[in-house]
């Protein structure tokens, strides 16, 4: 098996989903040597979102002798069947019911990427519920456990664009009760992880994007289909799914206690207007915008990841050549609107 990230053999363009989701899910020698020190089985909770399948069948790939456990509602059609077809058990389980929480296998190690974002304004309780209630059952459930927690980004308060991005001991003091919501997930972790000695890490993610959807698709289907494009959120932090995905699984080998926020995405805070005009440079189109780029936004300082995990292999420009080739010939589109626009924290 090649491994693209030592290699760097980067493809020129995807085929079509097997052939994209193929090489994000190609493990480095890297993460198999990292995921050979984590004993025991990987479960999975949370596994039927955006990076779920392409993460839980990356942890099957790098360690075949593992049994990973894939755990979600499966409310959308073929992921489940997807997952069995790629080696990883599923569970099907709605992780707000205790009883159906307290019935799952006590692996080792748990990767949580349940929680709830898009429809959030006019349901605030549901997010609530979703992104502090939960993660407290799941932390007193699995508490001889060590736990990779997704978070994001938005825990921070917008920071300076020349800043470098926010470091991890950086306050939280976000705008918006989705990313207050985010806080609170942490806090849970974070209490029951000093009360428990339950080892974790927290992952404060900012925009992973493959091109089926992310800031990078958002931007170049505004620029194709003749859009403006709103540059008010002027930068943004981006990485790619294949590399944020082999990261946060050798995140395992980090936690502690207490458990401890580490940011994971790109180096370097992206230009939205930039980003724009390379599109339209490689859809030959004019492209306007909206708004003007302010002197603040949500970014992320991963100099810490960085020392642990070197840096993400694919760079923009081959991002921006994927999606801009997987935009223009109608490649499928997961429908699910980043919003990296909005400034006022509502969803």
């Amino acid at each position: 098996m090649e491994s693209y990230l030592e290699e760097q053999n980067l493809p020129s363009l995807f085929a079509d989903e097997e052939d994209l989701e193929e090489f994000m899910t190609r493990p480095s020698h890297a993460l198999v040597e990292k995921m050979e020190r984590i004993s025991c089985d990987i479960m999975v909770l949370g596994v039927g979102g955006k990076m779920g399948p392409t993460l839980a069948r990356l942890a099957k790939r790098a360690a075949p002798t593992k049994n990973v456990i894939g755990v979600a509602r499966f409310s959308e059609k073929g992921i489940r069947n997807k997952l069995e077809s790629q080696g990883i058990e599923t569970i099907q389980a709605d992780l707000l019911d205790r009883q159906a929480l307290a019935q799952l296998p006590k692996t080792e190690n748990i990767v949580f990427m349940a929680g709830r974002k898009f429809g959030s304004s006019g349901s605030e309780e549901l997010t609530w519920a979703m992104n502090v209630f939960v993660p407290g059952l799941v932390a007193e459930t699995f508490s001889a456990s060590r736990i990779v927690t997704f978070s994001t980004v938005c825990v921070y308060p917008f920071v300076d664009i020349d800043s470098g991005g926010a470091l991890e001991d950086l306050a939280p003091n976000p705008p918006g009760e989705y990313a207050q919501s985010c806080v609170g997930r942490e806090r849970m972790f974070q209490h029951f992880s000093k009360i428990l000695d339950t080892p974790g890490c927290i992952i404060r993610l900012s925009y992973a994007i493959d091109t089926r959807y992310g800031v990078l698709f958002d931007i170049a289907s505004s620029v194709f289909k003749g859009r403006s494009v709103d540059i008010s959120m002027g930068h943004a932090n981006v990485i790619w799914q294949g590399d944020a995905n082999a990261q946060i699984l050798m995140a395992l080998n980090n936690c502690s206690v207490p458990s401890w926020p580490l940011n994971i995405s790109g180096r370097k805070a992206t230009s939205v207007k930039w980003l724009a005009q390379e599109f339209a440079n490689r859809f030959g189109k004019q492209v306007t915008f909206t708004g003007e780029p302010a002197a603040s936004a949500w970014l992320a300082n991963t100099e810490k990841a960085a020392s642990l995990f070197g840096d993400p292999v694919v760079p923009i420009d081959k991002m921006i050549d994927w999606c801009a080739d997987w935009v223009a010939k109608g490649g499928v589109n997961l429908g699910k609107p980043t919003h990296f626009e909005a400034r006022d924290g509502a969803y």
